[in-house]
């Protein structure tokens, strides 16, 4: 059912994992969603010793209970409270009105959650151009393929645009510093 795995004295046996489902309380679940897409989203869970079996607190209904009637197997992977809240909240909400309902409250959060689609658009930019480098990328160029719908379709401008309004900056603003923080890293 499952490969074996690679670095196998990291792995634990079944009463560890046992243990560690009866003290810790939150996890992700991780699915396949609309049109094969993955969708993971935190959960609250309980483990009851007596039956083995996971349960979790949820509607009766929605995207999540969609996805597991379409295809019903799944990943569960579970925090360790040795995880610092802000960044399990800064990671879940970075999807927020994709795949989740975690509104980006901090400055971080709502960077990664303009950043992450539009990276992706700088970077189909990126690969268009003849130099292939962001270097000498300004953003006029990214605002006009950024205007051309069709260009780097699967990168939500809505999204994009949404993250921008979160902040409190102008699109153009997003952009540059986005620009100037992707010019910081080297291949």
């Amino acid at each position: 059912m499952f490969r074996p795995m690679r670095r196998f004295k990291q792995q634990i046996n079944d009463s560890e994992c046992k243990e560690i489902l009866k003290n810790e309380k939150r996890g992700v679940l991780s699915l396949l969603g609309d049109d094969g897409y993955p969708y993971g989203l935190p959960m609250s869970l309980l483990y009851s010793e007596e039956d083995n079996k996971i349960y979790f607190h949820c509607a009766k209904e929605g995207h999540k209970i969609d996805a597991i009637k379409n295809y019903d197997k799944a990943s569960f992977c579970v925090y360790d409270s040795g995880f610092r809240e802000e960044l399990i909240h800064a990671t879940a909400s970075h999807g927020w009105s994709i795949t989740v309902d975690i509104k980006p409250e901090h400055e971080m959060e709502k960077v990664l959650y303009a950043v992450d689609e539009l990276t992706g658009l700088v970077g189909a930019v990126v690969i268009m151009r003849p130099s292939k480098s962001v270097q000498d990328l300004e953003v006029k160029s990214v605002k006009k393929k950024y205007k051309s719908a069709n260009f780097a379709a699967g990168c939500s401008r809505e999204v994009i645009e949404r993250g921008a309004e979160l902040l409190g900056w102008t699109l153009e603003d997003l952009i540059d510093r986005t620009i100037k923080a992707l010019r910081t890293f080297r291949p």
